[in-house]
């Protein structure tokens, strides 16, 4: 049985959760089996690419995209914030996550950890899907307490604004 915990919230007509990197505790196999079995649409990678190699998860993208969902890899440095490169590929990322969220898909975030990073890119998505930071950050906390774990990840995430949908 695998031991990865995926934490998932609604979020504007879909489900948005955040995990640790699948194979991080040693079980691979179950956890990628178990993350086939959640049926996301799209699983966005932040953890750097020498985290998913020391983890035996270099292969993630390649697994995802094999059993139907989209991978994005957007790496950002553990207790860390997007870089500038990083933070000009934002706009398009999120765009495409708030657009499966609102058909009704599911979107799995996860860093290392499944804390910090994951929990920043999270709330900045509940934001950007129109809810107050104040309670997307409640509800963010409600389901993973270490969601956001640095003061810098925290003013990242707070300085979304709210996407008009159309």
């Amino acid at each position: 049985m695998s031991d990865l915990v995926i934490h998932a919230l609604p979020v504007s007509g879909g489900i948005l959760a955040i995990a640790p990197l699948p194979g991080r505790l040693g079980d691979h196999a179950g956890d990628m089996e178990h993350l086939r079995a959640w049926r996301p649409a799209i699983v966005l990678s932040l953890t750097t690419r020498i985290e998913m190699i020391e983890n035996g998860s270099e292969h993630l993208g390649q697994m995802m995209q094999e059993s139907g969902a989209r991978w994005v890899h957007l790496p950002i440095a553990d207790y860390g914030v997007p870089d500038d490169a990083t933070a000009a590929r934002w706009p398009a990322v999120s765009e495409q996550i708030l657009s499966a969220l609102s058909g009704g898909g599911r979107v799995l975030v996860h860093c290392k950890g499944g804390c910090g990073r994951s929990g920043m890119i999270a709330l900045r998505l509940m934001i950007e899907a129109g809810e107050t930071p104040g309670h997307a950050l409640d509800r963010l906390r409600g389901i993973r307490p270490c969601a956001i774990e640095t003061e810098d990840q925290m003013r990242w995430a707070m300085a979304a604004r709210r996407k008009l949908r159309r």
